[in-house]
């Protein structure tokens, strides 16, 4: 009985038996974010992630946490050359330069959005018109790589001079903060982070 119990629960098929990426996909991607602190960690965490896998990524996650001081925005966008520089020599993170000076230029451009709109939260969902967009796949064949609306983000977000914001970046963030709910029907996070978003 256990045994038929326990096949009824089914996910998306990616996370692969890994246990660190179940965790992720049971407990975090696709559902609705609407904290700047988690937002920017998404936003560099993604930039990184740019011709990698998100696997790669999310194995060296606490190592980004502590290479850019959990993540704080303030911190981050203050950094110097030898704070660069340092950062080249951690051998715990993605050690791209141009990736690394990103997350410099896009902190401080996510500060301006800040001050701008009040939150980068505003700001953000304002390309799903503020309502998370409940995708109903049936395979992840069906799922695409980019949007209508990660277009317009990725190109919003590059005129306000974000760098690795291409559309499909911004669409695997949206799909992170639970901005579209892209688990597969017969997923047993789909309802739940439906309902998140209806609960917000």
């Amino acid at each position: 009985m256990a045994e038929m119990n326990s096949g009824l629960i089914k996910d998306c098929g990616w996370p692969s038996g890994d246990e660190l990426m179940k965790r992720y996909h049971d407990e975090e991607w696709g559902v609705p974010l609407h904290d700047d602190h988690k937002l920017f960690e998404f936003m560099l965490l993604d930039a990184f992630q740019a011709g990698l896998s998100w696997r790669t990524v999310l194995y060296k996650r606490d190592a980004f946490r502590a290479a850019f001081d959990n993540f704080d925005v303030l911190k981050v966008a203050d950094y110097d050359e030898a704070k660069i520089q340092s950062l080249m020599l951690d051998a715990g993170i993605i050690r791209n330069q141009a990736k690394i000076r990103s997350a410099v230029t896009n902190a401080q451009a996510f500060i301006r959005v800040q001050r701008e709109y009040g939150t980068f939260d505003k700001f953000i969902w304002q390309f799903t018109g503020g309502r998370t967009k409940v995708n109903r796949f049936s395979s992840m064949s069906e799922i695409p790589v980019s949007s209508p609306e990660s277009d317009a983000m990725s190109k919003e977000l590059i005129k306000r001079g974000f760098k690795f914001v291409g559309t499909t970046i911004c669409y695997a963030f949206m799909q992170a903060a639970g901005m579209v709910n892209d688990h597969i029907v017969t997923c047993h996070r789909h309802g739940v982070c439906q309902e998140s978003e209806i609960q917000k």
